[in-house]
């Protein structure tokens, strides 16, 4: 503002009151204004006073704008060591209440650059800048930014809600967004997943938490459900003998709570049984598998039937 009321000064033209030096009152600015467009004047009848109008600029124009530009860095520099500590204690208090540090360092950003907005807005003001309109400026740019990034700032708010009610963490093996894996990194936009033939996927975070979240590691120990078959000529309890054998003898197999071999249905074909042992959580899917396959070789060895569904066809003669 000192610039523009040395320009209209200079060539010889009224200044507006909105373009006074900062710090100056109006009539203070009027004063110093009317004064320098006399010794213009002055200059112009005769040439031997510009050595008193260059003196009069340096002490009572260029002295308010070097004074006010070293007030502003002072005004810069203290108020950016503020905002670094006051950024640290930000980071501390978050790290004592036990948030994640993704969230702790996103925080110490956001608080960073608040702080940083109104100390350069304070600087400025120093100088004579209109910061309200700047301001005006600065919320209007805000809104647009917003409205504009109005899908990722739904993602930012759902990572900041997994990182703060933490509905998995890192390794557990989830099903959410669509996708199932295993979680490697979440980040404030997206979560990363590992797929079981180690293929990365790229969640946004507003999918997962607009829908179900199934955390199949959030628990230490799960049950296996197993829906065996056998036919309705073998003996139904050297069936369920042999089931119970072979859960038994599996060593992943928990003793609590009790695996659990009974008769579910009698089906169409079969009668079937359901076998429900548990295991810990990251036994799962081998034990599983073993369980299938031991079942299926002792069904062969045993000469019991796994049946499966048949027709019969009648097939009719005309006779005529």
């Amino acid at each position: 503002m000192n610039a523009i009321w040395f320009t209209t000064a200079l060539l010889g033209q009224q200044s507006p009151a909105e373009t006074q030096p900062g710090g100056e009152t109006t009539e203070q600015f009027e004063s110093t204004f009317g004064e320098l467009v006399q010794r213009v004047q002055d200059v112009r009848a005769d040439s031997s006073n510009l050595p008193e109008l260059l003196e009069f600029i340096a002490i009572q124009c260029l002295g308010p704008i070097v004074i006010n530009l070293l007030i502003a860095g002072v005004i810069f520099l203290i108020g950016r060591r503020v905002a670094r500590a006051l950024t640290r204690i930000v980071g501390k208090v978050a790290s004592r209440a036990k948030l994640d540090e993704t969230l702790i360092k996103f925080l110490e950003n956001i608080v960073y650059a608040v702080l940083m907005v109104i100390v350069i807005m304070a600087a400025l003001d120093r100088i004579g800048v209109p910061t309200t309109s700047f301001a005006a400026i600065l919320a209007a740019a805000g809104f647009a930014i917003g409205m504009a990034l109005q899908g990722s700032l739904g993602n930012f708010a759902s990572g900041i809600m997994l990182i703060i009610f933490k509905p998995f963490k890192v390794g557990d093996f989830v099903e959410a967004g669509g996708s199932s894996g295993v979680i490697e990194e979440i980040h404030i936009f997206n979560t990363l997943m590992r797929t079981g033939d180690n293929i990365q996927i790229i969640v946004p975070n507003g999918s997962i938490t607009s829908g179900t979240i199934t955390n199949y590691s959030a628990k230490a120990t799960r049950r296996i459900d197993l829906v065996i078959g056998c036919g309705y000529d073998d003996d139904l309890k050297a069936v369920k003998q042999f089931l119970q054998v072979v859960v038994e003898a599996d060593e992943r197999v928990l003793d609590d709570p009790e695996p659990l071999v009974a008769v579910t249905e009698l089906g169409d074909s079969s009668v079937n049984f359901i076998v429900r042992p548990w295991v810990n959580s990251s036994d799962y899917w081998a034990t599983r598998w073993d369980l299938i396959e031991a079942i299926k070789l002792g069904f062969d060895e045993r000469g019991y039937s796994i049946p499966y569904p048949t027709r019969d066809v009648h097939v009719l003669k005309d006779t005529a």
